[in-house]
């Protein structure tokens, strides 16, 4: 039944939570959306600060075109990750894994985060967003394309191949459900920032890359947290992340080799010259802040605050890059 909550769930009758504030309907009808396309997760949609700040090493002139079809292509991301994890409450919803990972400790998960398991929204509700949302995106994107000062091919399969498995993690394909999670969560970050920049320059350098590269394992490092604490409800559901296939001490060595992992990439573009010599310095609290994560989320068994203090890198990450970008253009 559309609506129906799990046991032991914490909710309330939305239509009664709505009657007792008339007038406010529509005001939380659009929270409830807000919530379920995850907005307030921008840590995605920061690619496009660390691909503006990448286009004066290039020399290329960032015009109206370029504007208008790097603000086509945010959109477009918005709005195909709002279909995602719309897509994904969906799945959660129903086979109760939200329930478990949720259910057990609603003040540290925030329940209100699920308006699928608060009961502010039916399932019906949720699937018309996301196919809306999907829609959307994929609109958006063709008109990147259609803007976008240079199309190299690899840039428009990358766009294309991106619009079409975004929204597949756990609905259509179901990718996160056959053990690409982890590759997924990466993947998204990498299709955010390198593809737009060839869409933009009509080329690819070596920073880019590794720029790309490292905005992808952001995600990555703070969703490997997110599935150590979710290994119970995983499991019940079949989703194989690493977390679940591996030991506590597998798990643990994986989640120590990809932040060793973030640094060796750091260290190693300054050393082959696609960054300048400077570039691991640059980026030292990024760092500082993933041991500092791994030592509370792994070492100290903190898993959640684990997980916020990894949002936290990549924000950091961000910020060094973007400044990284810019310093040096001012020096060239």
């Amino acid at each position: 039944m559309a609506g129906e909550l799990h046991p032991g769930i914490p909710t309330a009758d939305p239509a009664r939570a709505i009657a007792l504030r008339p007038g406010r309907h529509t005001r939380v009808r659009l929270a409830a959306y807000a919530r379920l396309a995850k907005l307030g997760m921008v840590d995605y949609y920061l690619s496009l600060l660390v691909v503006v700040s990448l286009i004066p090493l290039r020399g290329t002139a960032f015009d109206a075109a370029s504007w208008t079809a790097s603000a086509a292509f945010l959109l477009g991301e918005v709005c195909l990750v709002s279909a995602a994890v719309a897509f994904d409450d969906v799945t959660g919803y129903r086979d109760g894994s939200d329930a478990a990972n949720y259910g057990t400790d609603p003040l540290v998960r925030r329940l209100a985060r699920k308006p699928l398991l608060a009961g502010v929204l039916t399932e019906r509700d949720a699937l018309r967003f996301a196919r809306a949302a999907l829609a959307a995106g994929a609109l958006l994107w063709a008109a990147a394309l259609a803007l976008a000062p240079h199309r190299p091919m690899w840039a428009v399969l990358g766009v294309v191949l991106a619009a079409f498995l975004v929204p597949q993690y756990s609905w259509g394909l179901r990718l996160g459900y056959h053990g690409l999670q982890e590759a997924f969560l990466a993947g998204v970050g990498w299709a955010f920032v390198l593809p737009l920049y060839g869409l933009l320059t009509g080329a690819a350098t070596g920073l880019a890359a590794v720029e790309a590269f490292l905005f992808g394992l952001g995600p990555l490092l703070f969703g490997v947290y997110s599935n150590t604490n979710d290994i119970a409800g995983d499991r019940a559901v079949g989703r194989p992340t690493a977390a679940c296939l591996l030991s506590r001490r597998g798990n643990t060595v994986f989640i120590a080799a990809l932040s060793a992992l973030e640094t060796a990439v750091i260290v190693a573009a300054a050393l082959l010259g696609a960054a300048p010599w400077w570039f691991p310095l640059a980026l030292l609290p990024v760092t500082a802040a993933r041991a500092a994560q791994f030592t509370v989320g792994m070492l100290r068994g903190d898993v959640l605050r684990g997980r916020l203090l990894g949002i936290r890198a990549h924000r950091v990450l961000v910020a060094a890059l973007v400044a990284a970008n810019l310093l040096s253009a001012g020096a060239a």
